[in-house]
């Protein structure tokens, strides 16, 4: 079969073959003396065929190399390589092939950006790899050779932080502090500049629960209102994958902290939050429009782990302490998962307004619709506690 650009050029013959032998079987055979003159005609056609052939790939040649780079480099878009120098290239978490194609030509590694882009269009599978973080790379790159360095993860300069979920904001200003050895007096102050860490209006300037909690390579010499930046555009982007409108971003943020909070198992994400809205639907309901959650307690006064009674009265000053004040806490009580957000958009249907965890080694919890099947829930909990001395703060 030919190939196709052969036939785009050139036309497919098997038709003329065809017609040549219906031709030869209708006529009469020629004499033997014009044998030499019907050569001299074929060659003749097949050098004006050569030559027409030959002149339209002369013609087309640079069109074909300009759409596909066949035959070489295209010097319009893209640079011979293999470059010269040493460019840092950070890659933010979140950033497009648009972005990167940006930042490479802005600085000189790439040509163009279609230099790249055709590069990452042409193996998508190596594109998926790319992972935030900075890429040493040199100036005058052809796009291809900057791709592969970019889509290979073992040319990322590690340097990563890990925020787990459920951090109040001074704990993560502290860990970020350690990572970058940026004051953390410059990342409370980073977190007053609500325009300049795109803070949504409906934070209320308070940048507690905006903080998305995961694992970030923030570009080199990144400054404490950068980094602050990059966690809560992630945070805006779960809420809207999570389809929560903007006036609503704040309250679900809210839900979802205290999820965050309480929560053992991972399946138990979206009882927790029926309960919370179970309790905030019902004000005479079995909890009267009181949401008891301890976790609220521990962030009113920021302190962890298990409180004394002192702790417990000095708790109830503060609007957070959802044992002494109905309803939803003024503003998230720590940085949610996304998972927790989703949770808080979506809670599971369900009757319960209780829960207790009845399995510390295993985060088994017991959800109950009664007041009295909650207390044979807290019994077994009393149990485990008896049978694992030691793994109880109280009981």
């Amino acid at each position: 079969m030919s190939d196709p650009l052969d036939r785009a050029i050139f036309g497919d013959d098997r038709g003329a073959e065809a017609i040549s032998r219906r031709q030869r079987r209708r006529a009469p055979r020629p004499p033997a003396k014009r044998t030499g003159r019907k050569v001299i005609v074929v060659f003749v056609a097949l050098a004006l065929v050569t030559g027409a052939g030959v002149a339209a790939f002369t013609v087309l040649k640079p069109l074909i190399s300009k759409i596909t780079g066949v035959g070489g480099v295209n010097e319009d878009m893209d640079f011979t390589g293999p470059g010269e120098g040493e460019v840092k290239i950070a890659v933010a978490q979140g950033q497009t092939g648009d972005d990167i194609a940006t930042t490479l030509r802005d600085n000189g590694v790439t040509k163009t950006r279609t230099a790249y882009l055709e590069a990452a269009k042409g193996d998508p599978a190596a594109a998926s790899r790319i992972q935030p973080g900075t890429y040493t790379l040199k100036k005058g790159m052809r796009g291809v050779d900057a791709f592969k360095v970019i889509s290979n993860p073992a040319n990322v300069v590690r340097n990563a932080v890990t925020l787990p979920e459920g951090l109040w904001a001074s704990e993560t200003f502290a860990r970020l502090s350690s990572f970058s050895g940026i004051p953390v007096a410059d990342y409370e102050a980073a977190a007053k500049d609500a325009a300049a860490i795109g803070l949504p209006a409906a934070a209320g300037g308070n940048v507690e629960g905006w903080l998305s909690p995961t694992s970030y390579e923030f570009p080199e010499n990144s400054t404490a209102t950068q980094q602050l930046a990059i966690m809560v555009k992630r945070t805006v982007d779960e809420l809207a994958r999570a389809n929560v409108a903007p006036d609503e971003q704040q309250r679900i943020l809210t839900l979802a902290s205290i999820v965050e909070g309480e929560v053992n198992a991972g399946t138990d994400r979206g009882k927790v939050a029926r309960v919370i809205e179970n309790r905030l639907d019902n004000p005479t309901g079995p909890t009267v429009g009181f949401l008891q959650m301890d976790s609220t307690r521990n962030f009113a006064i920021q302190k962890r782990g298990n409180l004394s009674a002192a702790d417990v009265a000095k708790s109830k000053e503060s609007p957070f302490d959802t044992y002494a004040h109905k309803g939803l806490p003024p503003g998230p009580i720590n940085s949610p998962s996304e998972a927790s957000i989703v949770a808080a958009a979506n809670p599971t249907p369900g009757n319960w307004y209780y829960f207790v965890t009845v399995n510390f080694d295993t985060g088994e919890t017991l959800f109950a619709e009664t007041l009295a099947e909650q207390e044979q829930n807290i019994a077994k909990w009393k149990q485990w506690c008896k049978d694992n001395p030691g793994k109880c703060e109280a009981g």
